[in-house]
């Protein structure tokens, strides 16, 4: 028996909006923003867990690959078609880590705060 639920995966970063808005144009989904004072977003994902985005001063994003500034865990995006994804991702903003290798069935890039994603062929 679970002793309990996973209610949100959280990314610190540095504009929480931004980056929800980046993430809605890869999965989709609504995005809420605490209209208070903007430190919290969420993304309710089309069945999957929520995306939250935490706004954090001084930020410092990880590096990939690199062991000094470990990136800690990423997100593994499922797509049906790597190149329509990649060019997408691309167009909202995300740059290339590892995807110069087209025989794999991934490709490695950053979101706009510097966070390391998969797209993985399904």
């Amino acid at each position: 028996m679970a002793l309990a639920k996973l209610g949100a995966v959280v990314l610190d970063c540095p504009d929480p909006r931004a980056l929800a808005d980046f993430y809605a144009g890869v999965l989709g989904g609504s995005v809420e923003e605490d209209p208070e004072d903007g430190t919290w977003v969420d993304l309710k994902v089309p069945g999957g867990p929520t995306l939250a985005f935490q706004r954090a001063p001084g930020f410092v994003p990880p590096r990939w690959p690199a062991a000094d500034r470990s990136q800690q865990f990423h997100l593994d995006v499922v797509v049906e078609d790597l190149d329509t994804a990649e060019k997408g991702v691309l167009s909202l903003g995300a740059k290339p880590l590892d995807a110069e290798d087209r025989s794999r069935t991934f490709r490695v890039y950053a979101d706009p705060a510097g966070h390391p994603f998969c797209l993985c062929a399904c």
